[in-house]
């Protein structure tokens, strides 16, 4: 039986900050390890051969206002970024950069920032400020990111997600199968907590 679940996501992707938020409740209740993993969704649906809903007017109407019903419905802070969508490669890459005891903060304030605070990250000086929040250097971050092992761990992330299938985020792995949707949580939960398995 696997002793994780794998958690592809996209800073970017609202269903992802959703789906965390899921997360942060069942770690507290449950004895459940989630193995986050960082993609980036414009790589894995340009490998997919996929349209973002970003880029059409009527998905990306009924996405808007599915997140505001799922948030309401599950008391989760959201507010539909003004500036959404964004190129999320250096928020991406920071995932892999930063040490393991400030990844979750790390997580925690780039998402809340986006999705409940509706800052502009594609501006730098917005983008620093959370670094400010996290006490993280800007100017050995803007190094980190830049490094070729750092691009090119993210890269291989994406590939890998492609390579089982995934075409989008959030998608969980469970006993090698796939979950997607920031609504088929639970089903990953069941398949993890299965003694059959």
């Amino acid at each position: 039986m696997t002793k994780s679940i794998d958690f592809y996501f996209d800073i970017i992707s609202p269903y992802s900050y959703i789906a965390h938020k899921k997360i942060e409740k069942v770690i507290k209740e449950k004895n459940i390890l989630f193995n986050y993993k960082p993609i980036l969704l414009g790589g894995l649906h340009k490998m997919a051969e996929i349209t973002a809903p970003a880029f059409n007017e009527f998905k990306m109407k009924n996405m808007k206002n599915d997140c505001e019903l799922v948030s309401r419905k599950n008391d989760i802070p959201f507010k539909w970024n003004e500036k959404f969508p964004i190129n999320s490669i250096s928020i991406m890459r920071g995932c892999l950069f930063i040490n393991t005891e400030k990844r979750k903060d790390y997580l925690e304030k780039f998402f809340n920032a986006y999705w409940r605070d509706n800052v502009d990250l594609s501006i730098q000086e917005s983008f620093i400020k959370v670094l400010e929040t996290l006490e993280i250097d800007q100017t050995s971050f803007l190094d980190g990111i830049g490094n070729e092992k750092i691009k090119e761990k993210l890269k291989h992330l994406t590939t890998e997600a492609f390579n089982k299938e995934i075409f989008g985020a959030p998608t969980f792995i469970c006993n090698d199968k796939i979950f997607w949707g920031q609504d088929r949580l639970e089903y990953a939960i069941d398949e993890f907590l299965n003694k059959d398995n």
